[in-house]
């Protein structure tokens, strides 16, 4: 038993452990058992599974509260809000892939589902990485919280592109050198067919499979932004980690709703901009008013304030945006 108490990473092997099984858990029930065969994810059951998995986040601060304390509570809660803010981004583009490769809805939630497994490794590795660089050298949380305030405003002040699928060099480099089918074969990521070139039999990639490694890749892309954010907040690991995790489980699942609805996110990326400023800022703000930090719960309250003025301000200003899209007269067929 004492094994299980050892502390790793800033928490008992017992409470890694039980929430890596919470995780398997929920993926084996969601991929195994609710969503076994292909189907299409409704708004209803997406908003359904969404809350389920915000309420488990929800009561897993309620358990850090209990281990660790009060302050860690807050700093879990508000990681949790930030990268659940931040990913709605990673929506925006995961929709433009999903459109690139014609992925049916009925498949995508397959694709995302194997998308988390790969994201719980490899955040897991750059969270390691980046927990023992802070331990090592303290000032290099200065570079994070200054690359959070130059992402913000560079946030503010850019003009949205749509995210270019077609020439990612990641996807040019594996249509180089992998071969893939012209169509899906189902939801198989991979395929035995006749090569053309020699008629023997030959293991194909499908579209299936490449768009969920530009999946992965984005999601590599956006956790540059998102954790230094939160060891922005709290550099313990299991905070990070877990308030990381918890978070992309939810808005993978409220994808589905928010896909459709993404036109009407209009002003949550200033709002972002100034939520990253702010975290940023926190840092070089306690040291000048001789502070060890900003007490965690002015960081969330702050933090849930400037976000949520950014999402009900752009629901009120499109309110009337669907509207006006389906007064539009139909455009004749060609």
């Amino acid at each position: 038993m004492d094994f299980f108490l050892v502390e790793f990473q800033g928490a008992a092997l017992w409470m890694w452990l039980s929430f890596i099984a919470i995780v398997i858990a929920l993926l084996v029930l969601d991929l195994g058992v609710l969503h076994k065969k292909s189907k299409e994810i409704g708004i209803r059951e997406s908003l359904l599974m969404s809350g389920f998995y915000v309420t488990l986040g929800i009561l897993f601060a309620g358990f850090v509260w209990s281990q660790f304390g009060e302050q860690a509570s807050l700093q879990y809660l508000t990681g949790f809000v930030i990268e659940k803010s931040l990913a709605m981004d990673n929506i925006f583009v995961i929709a433009m892939i999903f459109g690139y490769f014609s992925i049916p809805r009925e498949y995508q939630h397959r694709v995302l589902l194997f998308g988390i497994l790969g994201v719980i490794v490899l955040r897991g590795i750059m969270i390691a990485a980046g927990a023992a660089v802070v331990e090592n050298y303290g000032w290099v949380l200065y570079l994070f919280a200054a690359f959070l305030i130059i992402t913000g405003i560079k946030m503010l002040f850019s003009n949205s592109e749509p995210y270019d699928v077609e020439n990612n060099p990641v996807l040019k480099f594996l249509r180089k050198r992998l071969p893939v089918t012209e169509k899906l074969h189902g939801q198989k990521f991979l395929v035995r067919e006749n090569d053309p070139a020699t008629g023997r039999l030959k293991t194909y990639v499908t579209p299936l499979l490449l768009a969920l490694i530009m999946i992965e890749f984005a999601d590599l892309v956006f956790a540059v932004d998102s954790i230094p954010a939160i060891f922005a907040i709290t550099t313990d690991p299991f905070i990070v980690y877990t308030s990381n995790i918890f978070a992309i489980l939810g808005l993978r699942a409220l994808y589905f709703a928010l896909a459709a609805l993404i036109h009407r996110f209009a002003y949550l990326k200033y709002a972002l901009s100034v939520a990253l400023i702010f975290i940023g800022s926190k840092i070089f703000i306690a040291d000048m008013l001789g502070l060890a930090k900003i007490p965690p719960l002015i960081s969330l309250g702050v933090t849930l304030a400037i976000l949520a003025s950014g999402i009900i301000g752009s629901l009120w200003a499109t309110r009337d945006a669907d509207k006006a899209e389906k007064a539009l007269p139909e455009k004749p067929a060609r």
